[in-house]
C-alpha cells in the first residue's frame, strides 16, 4: 500500500501570532491608550518630558516591546481582516491572495515599524 505524504499545513502559526496579537491587544493596548490618549490630553497626568521620553526609548528592551506590540497587534488584525473577507465576501476561493494580501501587510508593517524603531 502506498504511503501518501499528507500536505503540512502553516495555519498553526499563524494562528499562534493570532492568539497571541490578541492577547497583548486586550492586555497592552487599553492602558497605553488609556494614558496616552485620555489621560494626558486631559490633564489628568502631567505630559512627559521630550527628554525623559527619548531616554527611554534608547533602552533596547522597550524598543523590542513596543516592536512586540505592534507586531503583534499586525498579525492579529491581518487573521481576523482574512477570515473576515473570507465569511462576509465569501471569496474563500481566492484563499492565496487574500492571505498573501492580509500577512503581507502585516509582515510590511512590521519591518517598517523595526526600521523606524531601529533607526530613532
Amino acid at each position: 500500500m502506498p504511503t501518501q505524504k499528507k500536505k503540512r499545513s502553516n495555519e498553526p502559526f499563524w494562528w499562534a501570532l493570532f492568539g497571541a496579537g490578541g492577547v497583548i491587544a486586550a492586555m497592552c493596548l487599553p492602558a497605553l491608550l488609556l494614558v496616552t490618549g485620555v489621560a494626558v490630553p486631559l490633564g489628568w497626568l502631567p505630559a512627559p518630558e521630550h527628554e525623559s521620553l527619548y531616554s527611554l526609548f534608547e533602552n533596547p528592551l522597550v524598543r523590542l516591546v513596543i516592536l512586540a506590540i505592534v507586531s503583534l497587534s499586525a498579525f492579529h488584525w491581518a487573521h481576523r481582516f482574512r477570515f473576515a473577507l473570507y465569511d462576509g465576501l465569501h471569496i474563500k476561493h481566492l484563499n492565496a491572495p487574500v492571505a498573501l494580501f492580509c500577512y503581507g501587510s502585516a509582515i510590511a508593517f512590521t519591518v517598517f515599524a523595526a526600521v523606524s524603531l531601529y533607526t530613532f
